[in-house]
């Protein structure tokens, strides 16, 4: 679904996402995104921030309020880095910047629709569908760069996540900053180099952008995302990835 009050807007991003496959419905206020999301829910929203009776981020926070997992791609003529930050601390997936190249956003959503990919439901004769406290028999496979970090895992070859054989959805940014840690555990990250890791993926970026995505890190691979024994914070340095199993660790938040 692409919501966008833009005529032209829409209509060159609804052409270029048809060209790509996609079924697009088009709506053109924030009221209307949210009775389209809640009636029929699509599997990825493009929404545009600044728009009639709801702006952009006023949908994002309400969809997360209800538990909505749709994953949202936000696009904005915003340019400065607050609004980069709320849209992401809302709960948005990921973010463009008007203006913005069309091959890019296609790029963008075929990311953000295989890493939110809905398994397909079992059939009659297959039994319950295992839930990440009851692992499939089988494990997946894993590729040869496969990272262990304790029971996380980080798959580069198939831009896989997992914690003890549940998976785990991160977005691109995300999983950037989640592999250069899990390549090495324990070692220091500042924010600096996590932005290093970031460059060329968001383009108003610093250390409080980093921040947001431990945040949102913490939520998907922590039991308890206020008490981390994963992604832990190294005060006034940056941030490490070491295995909970190896006992207490000196340094958290």
């Amino acid at each position: 679904m692409v919501a966008e009050d833009d005529v032209k807007q829409a209509e060159l991003v609804r052409r270029y996402l048809e060209h790509e496959g996609h079924a697009v419905t088009v709506v053109e206020d924030g009221r209307a995104a949210l009775e389209e999301v809640r009636h029929r829910e699509p599997d990825l929203l493009v929404l545009d921030v600044m728009m009639p009776r709801a702006d952009g981020l006023d949908v994002v926070r309400i969809l997360r309020a209800e538990d909505r997992e749709v994953p949202v791609l936000m696009l904005t003529a915003r340019s400065t880095e607050d609004d980069l930050l709320l849209g992401l601390d809302l709960g948005a997936d990921d973010y463009m910047t008007k203006p913005f190249s069309p091959r890019e956003l296609v790029a963008r959503v075929r990311t953000l629709l295989r890493r939110n990919r809905r398994p397909a439901a079992p059939s009659p004769a297959a039994g319950p569908t295992p839930t990440p406290g009851n692992a499939p028999a089988t494990a997946p496979a894993e590729s040869d760069d496969a990272l262990t970090v304790g029971t996380l895992r980080v798959d580069p070859a198939r831009h896989e996540v997992s914690v003890g054989g549940a998976p785990v959805v991160c977005t691109p940014g995300e999983f950037r900053i989640l592999a250069a840690m899990a390549a090495e555990p324990d070692r220091v990250f500042t924010r600096q180099r996590l932005l290093a890791e970031l460059h060329g993926f968001d383009k108003y970026i610093s250390g409080r952008t980093v921040d947001v995505h431990v945040m949102h890190l913490r939520k998907k691979i922590e039991r308890a995302p206020r008490r981390p024994v994963r992604l832990l914070t190294v005060f006034g340095v940056g941030y490490k990835l070491t295995d909970p199993a190896k006992g207490v660790h000196s340094a958290s938040s």
